[in-house]
This record gives structure tokens, sequence and C-alpha cells, in this order.
């Protein structure tokens, strides 16, 4: 096993987060488009402008004004590679540019198999990410989905990377999906499960909406859904073992 790079946890072999804070990685990124879209609905007209009394099409009202963090983190904008960012830096970050400084970082590392002109075998980084959409025709897809999707498709290869590069980039990612949520007010849904944790019997185990495994908030214990299943099938099958007889003997 290995050492999570974030928590005293241990991680699979040749990786550098634990299953909980693997998990929490792909759950920001299948939660990020969707934040996105909610983001574009403040950017959005919210119905057609208005008639006049004198027949004109002015508005009623006047517009709402619109969140210069909302449009900053919508816009193409740039980014610092991941390795030259401010960690202390609260500046808001265009979503976009996040994620593809991010990816072409990750793509920097994989290492690229090909042959040169007199067919010499050679492997070096690659020269950088390209996102994909679709199946029957390809094409680059440079959208907050079509990174988020790179970026969950490459996170195993992600995790391997140096245990400083990837806590660097939980912590980057959890404070960009953080600053989204305080501008949308939308969470995930939390779904608490019926049956005590096995680690500490504390009836704090919760499923997260896009997260794959099941937390105990109380000690942090962490558990895949299968396990689960079996955990509950136990403690059900403990509930409604008969009690056994009090009765003393004659």
């Amino acid at each position: 096993m290995s050492a999570c790079a974030l928590c005293p946890r241990d991680a699979p072999d040749g990786q550098h987060a634990c299953h909980l804070h693997a998990d929490d990685l792909r759950g920001w990124l299948a939660e990020l488009p969707t934040q996105a879209r909610w983001l574009e609905e403040f950017v959005a007209p919210s119905a057609s402008p208005a008639q006049g009394r004198m027949g004109g099409t002015g508005r009623a009202d006047a517009p709402v004004p619109v969140d210069m963090r909302v449009l900053t983190l919508l816009a193409p904008g740039h980014a610092e590679p991941p390795a030259d960012r401010d960690e202390d830096d609260d500046e808001t970050v265009p979503l976009l540019a996040f994620l593809g400084s991010w990816a072409g970082h990750i793509a920097y590392h994989y290492p690229a198999a090909s042959r040169d002109a007199y067919g010499t075998a050679r492997t070096q980084p690659c020269d950088q990410a390209w996102p994909r959409q679709g199946q029957e025709w390809p094409r680059r897809c440079e959208t907050i989905p079509g990174w988020c999707a790179w970026l969950t498709a490459y996170l195993p290869f992600t995790l391997t990377l140096p245990p400083v590069t990837v806590a660097q980039f939980h912590r980057q990612l959890d404070a960009v999906v953080h600053r989204v949520r305080d501008l949308t007010h939308a969470v995930p849904h939390r779904h608490p499960q019926a049956a005590p944790c096995p680690d500490c019997e504390a009836f704090a185990l919760v499923r997260t909406d896009g997260k794959w495994g099941i937390t105990c908030e109380a000690c942090g214990h962490y558990l895949e859904p299968d396990a689960y299943d079996e955990h509950a099938a136990r403690f059900l099958e403990a509930l409604q073992a008969p009690a056994p007889d009090q009765t003393p003997a004659a």
C-alpha cells in the first residue's frame, strides 16, 4: 500500500490518494458541468423584452446586475500552470482555463509511445491534452464537460503523480468547486444510511450524490457500495434475530 498525500490513510499501490479523497475528485469533476450550467443561468436573459406602453420593446424593469465573479468563471480566460499557482491566491479563475491547465499539466507527464521515420520506438511526454466528444465522429471538445470527462478518464494516472501534485490538485479543485457553490447555492444531496459505521458504530454513514463510496461523518471510515450492502445485511440480520431466552432454568 502507498500513503495518501492528504491524510494518514493508506492508498492503493502506486497511487497517492486514499479511496475517500479519490472519490472527492471524481465527485467534483462530475458535479462541475452541472454547476456551470447553473452559472450560465445568471447571465442568460430570463425572458424576452417586455413591450413598452408606446409600442416599443423596452424592458419593464432594469436588468439585474451580473456578479462579475460569474462572468469570470465562465470566461475563456487564462490560468497559471498548476505548479506556478499561488495556493493562497483567492482570485477567481475561469473554469475552462483552470481545467485545461490541469489537463495540460497531467498530459505532459503521461508517456506517449511513437516511432520515428526510421522505425525507432520512442517514449516521450505528450504534447498536450485533447478532450474528445462523440464516438462516431470524435471531435475536439474544449468545454467544461469535455475537460471534466478528460480529467476523470485520466484520474487513475493522475493519482500516480508525485504526492505534492496529487495534494495540490485536490486542494485547488476543492477550492474551485466551493467557490462555484457559493454562487449557485447548490450542493449535492446527502443520503444518510440506515446501518451504523462498522468502525466507530456511529449512525453517521452518508452517501453523497456524485460520489461512489459511503463515508462516516464521525470517524471518516470509507466503504465501497458492495461492502456497505454486506455490512447492512449483517446488521439487519442481527436486528431481526430472536432475543435469547432469559427465563431462568427450573
